[in-house]
């Protein structure tokens, strides 16, 4: 009977069904206890900074990773990014993570959609197969491989015999020569790199972190090749060709080994190798000034050589396949018929078609990676998981319908449940209501954002999601109606013969003083439009997707200036230097150098982060706490949430306009709960959106354009963002906005809707005008999803 019942058994590898999450603690987390289904999708929802991020990468998948590394040997995991446990009791049930992100592309200046891809490999490969004239192995293709010549002498050893044989090198590269696969080549305004009157110890260079007070202070005053205290126009050429253009070259200053090397050699070595989209904005800004960007002459933006060029198969050459629009090439693959290559032909196909299934068949292969917006980035990512044959993985995406209009969504959610039917785990963390309502489960944190944060208010389904009373669940069917009455312009900004990447000289009126949206699908040419007509125009005040730069020291006091007030105030009240109210400069505990953990390097395991015993994780001196401003000390100020800074420095002993001013921004953006010395690597994607949306707004400008400002924002966030821009324009600002949410398109006083598809498909105006005409014309398919939307 016992055997027979035994025999009857489920086997014992049926009953891994679940992931089980017991006592997450990571960032805000509180404890929390989920069972997540195997082979299903699962929503994660939420108000920004709920802890959402932190459960599915910060714990899910960042221990499924730290599991996979560890089965790797000691050395090879020297080589490779080391992540500590996270903090959770149990983590049971996991399997192999696959992470597809929010982060940008790589900045560098020769990463394209092609390189980040395997799609530039195998055209490398089909052009040396096919490719005539015949110029070489796929190497030869690649722009950023330099062609290599070299002779000379070796010597070979056998045995105790040694013999020297003459040898030769050689190394046929596809990098320009001229512009080193970059495409572009560039020429400096060297009055915006010094002061030619002054000498270089009267502070003669202006370039950003150029001090003469610091170690390159010591490099200039003790390498020898010019005199530090003659005015720079009194240089002979030798001394100012060696300040200029010295390749690296050692010195010795004082007994110690330094390296000296030219201001525009370092200049193209330390900012220009990187995407200037991607520098901090004070450099970012001495680059626009300085430096001239322009098509290289020698191989018309292409960064090929010559050689590469002139091979070509079916009179193209593999610059004018990077150059075609994906929908386009992956036409012209699948029109090469060649036996002998017939596999790879298949394998490229494939790999051009997944980006027309992904709403990328607008974007060609020579398209500088750092260009892509944020969700342009992560759909590039997930191109190559489309394809693959794996199953039971968990595929992790952090919000993958970000950048795309309703008509996309609609092809994302199919792309996801594709995924999930191939027998695969799909974890989403995601705002829109389109895609939560595809999920099997649903798991919603909160209830608030920040500290209020960090549980599990709810787990279940859709169904039970709408019937709850979380606040996901309240504002899920929500549909923002349209104005009774819109505000009306008697100016416009006038836009002619546009002709930015897609747009087909498009010309169009934009009315000023009032609210106006830009629509239309991923591709059709909104970006284009607004960044190459409008947003340099004076009085722009541009604010767009790039993610802000900042590491664990910077914080949001730091990030949108509103401690330099407050270092002053302290210093004032105190009567002593306002450098002591810096954890980064003199008040900082000598300990911890400031940072308030001591971080101890383990080499190939993880590295321990433990509070600095001296400074108790103050980051402050013992005496610097002595100082007090309306009777709190500066650590305390920076542990306050905005909203209760803002009470402090709103009136009383502790009164500072300058800084209030800033925290009542970041109050208008929703971010009251964050404390204002967290560090900016522990906010969430939403949140660094909005502190990014409170800062630029502090900018002097008539004309507001902002980037999908709903990025990363909670449903019942929407409408306070609404508002937000409702009180710019009342204030008298125009305000333009590029966005796909519908509640935004509703709530519009005006909307110019591009299109009618992506890529060379699209880059017309298709309408223009109220939201409400939008909606009884039904004419585009913004009209056709907002007609539906305001309906429902």
């Amino acid at each position: 009977m016992a055997a027979k019942k035994k025999a009857s058994a489920a086997p014992a590898a049926d009953s891994h069904d679940l992931i089980r999450v017991t006592g997450a603690r990571v960032n805000n987390l509180k404890d929390v206890s989920v069972e997540l289904p195997k082979r299903r999708l699962t929503a994660f929802t939420g108000v920004s900074g709920s802890g959402k991020s932190s459960l599915v990468f910060g714990t899910i998948a960042a221990e499924s990773q730290r599991l996979i590394n560890e089965t790797y040997s000691a050395f090879v995991q020297g080589f490779m990014p080391t992540t500590a446990r996270p903090e959770v009791d149990v983590l049971d049930g996991l399997t192999t993570a696959i992470v597809v992100d929010q982060e940008r592309m790589g900045s560098d200046a020769r990463s394209t959609v092609g390189t980040a891809t395997d799609a530039n490999a195998m055209l490398r490969i089909l052009f040396s197969r096919l490719g005539k004239p015949h110029i070489g192995s796929p190497s030869a293709f690649a722009f950023n491989v330099a062609s290599v010549r070299a002779a000379g002498a070796i010597t070979v050893e056998r045995g105790a015999r040694k013999t020297t044989k003459k040898a030769t090198f050689n190394r046929t590269g596809g990098m320009c020569p001229r512009c080193e696969g970059r495409g572009s080549v560039t020429d400096f305004d060297l009055s915006q790199l010094y002061d030619e009157s002054k000498s270089l110890n009267e502070g003669a260079l202006t370039i950003p972190g150029y001090s003469m007070d610091g170690w390159y202070g010591r490099i200039f005053r003790g390498c020898g090749f010019f005199d530090p205290d003659k005015p720079i126009a009194k240089y002979k050429k030798k001394e100012l060709d060696d300040l200029l253009y010295k390749e690296p070259t050692r010195i010795e200053v004082d007994g110690i080994n330094l390296t000296y090397e030219g201001l525009i050699t370092k200049i193209q070595r330390s900012f220009l190798a990187k995407d200037v989209d991607s520098l901090q904005p004070h450099v970012r800004a001495f680059v626009e000034r300085a430096v001239t960007f322009t098509v290289c002459p020698e191989c018309d933006g292409t960064r090929l050589s010559e050689g590469a060029r002139s091979a070509k198969i079916a009179g193209k050459s593999i610059a004018d396949a990077c150059a075609m629009q994906i929908s386009d090439l992956a036409e012209w693959v699948r029109g090469l018929k060649e036996p002998s290559v017939a596999p790879l032909l298949e394998a490229l196909g494939d790999s051009l078609d997944s980006f027309v299934e992904i709403g990328l068949g607008y974007l060609s292969l020579d398209r500088a990676s750092g260009t892509l917006s944020g969700g342009e980035a992560q759909r590039v990512k997930m191109v190559r998981q489309f394809g693959s044959s794996l199953t039971d993985v968990t595929y992790v995406f952090d919000e993958p319908t970000i950048g795309l209009h309703p008509h996309d969504i609609e092809r994302m959610n199919e792309l996801l449940v594709a995924l999930r039917d191939k027998g695969n785990t799909v974890l989403v963390v995601e705002h829109k209501p389109e895609t939560i309502a595809i999920a099997d489960h649903v798991v919603d944190l909160g209830p608030g954002a920040g500290a209020a944060g960090g549980e599990v208010v709810f787990e279940g389904t859709v169904k039970g999601l709408r019937g709850s009373k979380t606040v996901t669940g309240r504002h899920l069917d929500d549909r923002a109606s349209l104005k009774d009455e819109v505000r009306t312009s008697s100016e416009a900004l006038e836009v002619r013969g546009a002709e930015t990447h897609n747009l087909q000289g498009v010309d169009v009126d934009i009315p000023l003083g009032v609210l106006v949206v830009i629509t239309g699908v991923a591709g059709s040419g909104k970006s284009s439009l607004i960044d190459g007509s409008v947003a340099g125009r004076e009085g722009v005040v541009s604010i767009d997707q790039a993610a802000i730069r900042g590491s664990r020291r910077s914080n949001p006091a730091t990030y949108t200036g509103a401690l330099d007030p407050i270092r002053k105030a302290f210093a004032k009240a105190n009567g002593v230097k306002p450098g002591l109210f810096s954890s980064n400069s003199e008040g900082a505990c000598p300990a911890c150098n400031g940072a308030g953990v001591i971080y101890t390097d383990l080499a190939m395991m993880a590295g321990v982060a433990s509070t600095c015993e001296e400074c108790e994780g103050k980051r402050f001196q013992a005496e610097v706490l002595k100082y007090k401003l309306g009777g709190a000390d500066i650590s305390e100020v920076l542990a306050m949430s905005v909203e209760e800074a803002e009470a402090f420095f709103g009136d009383g002993d502790a009164a500072l306009p300058a800084a209030h001013k800033v925290l009542d921004r970041l109050a208008d953006v929703g971010l009251g709960y964050l404390n204002i010395g967290q560090p900016l690597t522990t906010l969430s994607g939403g949140e660094r959106q909005r502190l990014k949306l409170a800062t630029q707004m502090g900018e002097k400008g008539d004309v507001y354009v902002l980037d999908e400002p709903t990025t990363g924002l909670h449903l019942a966030d929407v409408e306070q963002l609404l508002a937000l821009l409702d009180r710019l324009v009342d204030s008298g600002k125009s305000v333009i906005v590029i966005e796909h949410h519908q509640a935004v398109m509703a709530h519009a006083d005006w909307i110019v809707d591009l299109g009618p598809g992506a890529g060379h498909e699209g880059g017309r105006v298709v309408f223009e005008g109220t939201p409400a005409d939008l909606v009884a014309a039904r004419s585009t398919l913004t009209g056709e999803h907002l007609a539906e939307y305001v309906r429902s």
